[in-house]
């Protein structure tokens, strides 16, 4: 079975897009973001599908200036929301006097189809991002570990090698969180594929160093 993946987004409110144009190639703002999404590892595997709301700023040359998640769904499409508005900086034509300190504020609607997700209730989802949000706390604890491995105690990273290998972060993960990052980098978002190779990296592993020394100075 061919598997499809389904991605709808919410345009912005009529005054909003009256005042600010997107402009890059011949798509609308929801082709780009079409094209561009990568869904995210953990809430694809568990069905997770929503709405993110992202505000942002533009300067008078249609750069994005300062962006946050206003209403997140709590789980890693916040992030992809974001990394998503963020990569559109600069493909905005905004008018003569355009007030810049003006928050835009786009709702972006995550779906899944061909996932096996129709079956997938609000509790079911619920459990899920409550477990992404335990995981979360885990890993930021193997991340201060080892970006503090020069403090750490003899044999303390028995450790955290554990809490890896609880939440399955091997070298098979680790490879996929490169091909995303490598993926970023075809795209032009070097922040977004830097924070990827950063991620392996305060994991413990030396894989992505190569990426980091070519990209992330």
């Amino acid at each position: 079975m061919k598997v499809l993946t389904t991605i709808c987004f919410v345009f912005f409110s009529v005054f909003v897009s009256a005042q600010v144009q997107f402009e890059a190639g011949k798509g609308n703002f929801a082709d780009f973001l079409r094209e561009h999404t990568i869904y995210p590892a953990f809430s694809k595997a568990n069905c997770i599908q929503g709405t993110v709301s992202v505000s942002f700023k533009l300067d008078q040359q249609g750069k994005i200036y300062s962006s946050k998640v206003t209403k997140g769904i709590l789980t890693d499409l916040d992030e992809e929301a974001l990394r998503l508005v963020r990569l559109s900086s600069g493909k905005w034509k905004v008018p003569s006097g355009y007030d810049t300190t003006t928050a835009v504020i786009i709702p972006v609607n995550f779906r899944l189809e061909g996932y096996q997700c129709e079956g997938k209730s609000k509790s079911d989802m619920a459990a899920a991002i409550r477990s992404y949000q335990s995981e979360e706390a885990l890993i930021n604890s193997v991340i201060n570990f080892y970006k503090n491995i020069d403090q750490a105690k003899p044999g303390q990273e028995v450790q955290f090698i554990a809490i890896k290998k609880q939440l399955g972060i091997d070298d098979d993960y680790l490879n996929s969180r490169i091909e995303t990052g490598l993926k970023k980098i075809k795209q032009g978002d070097r922040q977004g594929a830097c924070e990827d190779f950063f991620f392996v990296k305060n994991m413990g592993s030396n894989m992505a160093d190569v990426y980091l020394a070519k990209y992330c100075k």
